[in-house]
């Protein structure tokens, strides 16, 4: 499952709602709703730095004028769930152990966690 895209800005943790976009030859800056797709030439902001960015002198900055919502989980993303949901839940064959082996080790598997025997 893909994690929530995060802002662009250093150092800051939020989730994006928003996608700054450079118009070089108009000398504008765009803040709109988040892009579906990360591009190259953009930058993901969160609401507060969305909300208070500022544009290099000479130039403009059009803001979207709604709210910045979080974008709703897309269907790959509800499919990516569910497929790791099935892999985790799916058994792991296990070899078959004859009985000397069973006695030497007690290591097991069960589910995703392994007990280890300590050192003797």
């Amino acid at each position: 499952m893909r994690s929530p895209r995060r802002c662009s800005r250093n150092g800051c943790p939020r989730q994006a709602v928003a996608t700054l976009t450079y118009v070089y030859n108009e000398s504008t800056a765009v803040v709109g709703p988040l892009a579906a797709f990360a591009e190259p030439h953009t930058y993901d902001l969160c609401e507060p730095h969305a909300r208070s960015l500022t544009a290099p002198r000479g130039w403009d900055v059009v803001r979207h004028e709604g709210e910045f919502e979080p974008p709703p989980p897309t269907t790959d993303d509800l499919v990516a769930l569910a497929e790791a949901v099935r892999e985790a839940a799916r058994p792991t064959p296990r070899p078959p152990e004859d009985d000397q082996d069973k006695q030497s080790h007690s290591t097991g598997r069960r589910g995703h966690l392994r007990v280890i025997p300590p050192n003797l």
